[in-house]
């Protein structure tokens, strides 16, 4: 199921840096990705670190360690019309559009300074702002999500698309195929990116799922374009990706795509049996031979873009801004007891007419 072998200056590998949205990034871009890499990398090493103390944070926390590549790569290609929705494994996507440590890891401490006012913890970071629509707590909730928000780009005439993330899991939830049903139908620019990391909450691919070639070639049914490729390569992962961004844009038309990748830690930090439904020497496996960080950081040593004092540095610099952010959210108040009672109906909130006139359930 897993390739053993590196990847880096493989032939593919090659050819997708020569990709034209490949050869626009500078220098500068370039360490950008590598700094959001380790960021989101350092951001949940201290995440977890607290959680396992049991002490501030409650909940779930499904962290993405081992899969940062695919978030920083695809949110690069996005544009001002390009929108984002994903499921609860969404800490990379947040802070690589631009969420702050600060404002998410306040989240996960149930803070009111949090992105979601201390409300929605791990699974629902939202920043509406920065076209992201949030992760969602309900397996493959967000496919209809994503596909109403193509919808609404093709409706106003905006010439984006919408990315919606999902895992090997949600594939076999009926809501998603029903969204791919409508997509087609309806022709909406919406890219689904199932992010493959092999198990599901514990429940290998082979064990859960019925498929012939891969989970992306099910959008063969519905008359969809799909494509499947590695996740560990950030050149590969926007070369693919921006084809069926292009397609999205330019001709309506939706894709699935299905990337390849790896978590390290469990389902959640709450995951048990993480290491019982996989070796530890797998796990370890990987570490070795296909995290992302190391792979793009020495493609860009061998591009003479970084060296290791840099890499060092900047490393230095992500761990800085974590531990920042926890003392933020320690220091964060917590939300009042009334606010339990806010954030529910918007039409209560902002008292419109729908507001004022009707009878909810907690007036009684």
């Amino acid at each position: 199921m897993h390739c053993d072998v590196n990847t880096m200056n493989t032939p593919a590998t090659i050819r997708a840096s020569q990709a034209d949205v490949n050869l626009r990034l500078t220098a500068e871009e370039k360490i950008g990705l590598l700094r959001q890499m380790l960021r989101i990398r350092r951001f949940e090493l201290a995440a977890l670190k607290h959680y396992q103390a049991g002490i501030h944070m409650g909940g779930f926390l499904h962290l993405c360690t081992g899969q940062e590549s695919v978030a920083v790569a695809t949110v690069s290609l996005c544009g001002e019309n390009d929108h984002i929705v994903a499921g609860y494994r969404t800490h990379g996507q947040a802070l690589a559009v631009g969420m702050t440590m600060n404002e998410c890891m306040a989240e996960l401490f149930g803070k009111a300074t949090g992105c979601s006012k201390g409300k929605g913890g791990s699974m629902h970071f939202f920043a509406p702002d920065k076209n992201y629509w949030g992760g969602h707590g309900i397996v493959a909730g967000q496919t209809p999500l994503g596909l109403g928000l193509a919808f609404a780009l093709k409706y106003r005439s905006a010439k984006g698309c919408c990315l919606c993330f999902l895992g090997d899991g949600a594939i076999n939830q009926g809501v998603y195929h029903e969204s791919l049903n409508m997509a087609a139908l309806w022709n909406l620019p919406v890219v689904y990116i199932i992010e493959n990391n092999h198990y599901s909450m514990g429940t290998s691919i082979e064990r859960s799922s019925a498929f012939k070639e891969c989970l992306a070639a099910r959008a063969e049914a519905y008359g969809i374009d799909w494509d499947r490729f590695s996740g560990e390569d950030i050149y590969e992962v926007r070369a693919r990706t921006w084809a069926a961004m292009e397609r999205a844009r330019n001709e309506l038309r939706p894709t699935v795509l299905q990337i390849d990748t790896y978590r390290y830690y469990g389902h959640s930090v709450a995951d048990a049996n993480a290491k019982k439904y996989r070796s530890p020497k797998e796990i370890e496996e990987y570490r070795r031979q296909h995290d992302p960080l190391m792979l793009w950081q020495r493609r860009l040593s061998e591009e003479g873009v970084v060296n290791d004092e840099q890499v060092e540095a900047f490393d230095a610099e992500a761990k800085t801004e974590a531990a920042e952010a926890v003392r933020f959210a320690e220091t964060s108040p917590l939300p009042e007891p009334e606010d339990i009672f806010r954030d529910v109906y918007y039409e209560v909130d902002r008292q419109t007419q729908a507001g004022r006139a009707g009878t909810f359930f907690f007036n009684d």
